[in-house]
């Protein structure tokens, strides 16, 4: 690799960047399944904290973007912050689980005598 990388290089690295971190956020929110385990799988804090450095980048690059880069940006950025709202609004189903006492056979035969 030698000199300065071309502007249309950067703009595809920075809108690769950005998508990565909206697929992410997309699998950390459990709207898509995690490509390693196949399983759909919730981490709102997770979620926030790629949110969040969506937000740093775009206060960070601030008029330092072409329009195309900053309305994606803007775009990804409402997207993801309404879905974020709506997941937190979701019960968490881990702590619903917790919640239930398990019972096991040994405690059903207790019941019988």
């Amino acid at each position: 690799m030698s000199g300065e990388p071309s502007q249309d290089n950067l703009s595809t690295l920075f809108t690769q960047l950005i998508l990565s971190f909206h697929a992410a956020a997309w699998q950390q929110m459990g709207k898509t399944a995690n490509p390693i385990s196949s399983k759909v799988e919730r981490n709102l804090e997770m979620a926030k904290n790629s949110i969040d450095i969506l937000g740093m980048i775009e206060h960070k690059t601030k008029s330092n973007l072409t329009e195309h880069e900053e309305k994606l940006l803007k775009h990804i950025l409402t997207e993801l912050r309404m879905n974020y709202v709506e997941e937190l609004k979701k019960p968490d189903t881990e702590k619903e689980d917790k919640a239930e006492p398990e019972t096991s056979p040994e405690d059903d035969s207790d019941k019988k005598e």
